[in-house]
């Protein structure tokens, strides 16, 4: 069954697209470079990747008759002598050492009139490298909160000496001035108690009673 294989119709039957294609693909190996619509752009692209390949294979091979049989493949598709010539006598040798992605497209906005979405369909050169991003360097220079971080323990550091020293210095200085202090200091006595006046008195009456209770025990 043909389920969902309905890819790249373009509105049209497939004599009409197959047409289509081998124009634009004619155009595209004699100029390297289109203008038309993206949708059109999408459907042309694997369709001259698969010519290409044909190319490749045939610029590759060393029998003969594949490459013949290579040729009238393409023929058969791009329906142009000029365009199958040109292909595999001066373009596959730049395809030789490419594995794929031989062609580019890129989004030029929107036509005037019917706003259909245009596209540029180019063929990639020989030498072309892509749109691989360069490396970055790795600085030198560490990130300002990375720096922070790496100076704050050394901060830390010093900041314990120097309260180490100050604490040193303020104990040395203090020891000294309590010395002299308890050195000029004379010792005071302490005041010796003095009786009260009452409890003289109650232990003078409490002398007589005592001895009048000795007296009569003895008795």
């Amino acid at each position: 069954m043909r389920h969902n294989k309905h890819r790249h119709v373009l509105g049209v039957k497939t004599a009409h697209r197959s047409a289509l294609l081998a124009n634009l693909a004619s155009s595209l190996i004699f100029h390297n470079r289109i203008e038309t619509t993206l949708s059109k752009a999408k459907a042309l692209r694997p369709f001259i990747e698969r010519i290409i390949t044909l190319a490749k294979k045939a610029h590759l091979s060393d029998d003969a008759a594949l490459g013949v049989h290579y040729r009238r493949q393409a023929l058969a598709k791009l329906r142009s002598k000029e365009a199958v010539r040109i292909l595999f006598n001066e373009k596959a040798e730049e395809f030789a050492d490419r594995n794929g992605g031989y062609t580019r497209i890129y989004k030029i906005g929107k036509r005037i009139g019917d706003a259909a979405d245009m596209a540029i369909i180019e063929l990639i050169e020989a030498g072309d490298e892509g749109y691989t991003k360069p490396k970055a360097k790795k600085s030198s220079k560490k990130s300002p909160a990375k720096a922070s971080a790496a100076k704050e323990p050394e901060n830390k550091v010093e900041a314990e000496e120097v309260v180490t020293e100050v604490v040193e210095e303020a104990v040395v200085e203090e020891a000294p001035v309590e010395e002299k202090a308890e050195a000029k200091a004379p010792k005071k006595k302490a005041p010796a108690k003095k009786a009260t006046p009452k409890k003289a008195e109650a232990k003078k009456e409490a002398a007589p009673k005592k001895a009048a209770k000795e007296d009569t025990k003895e008795d």
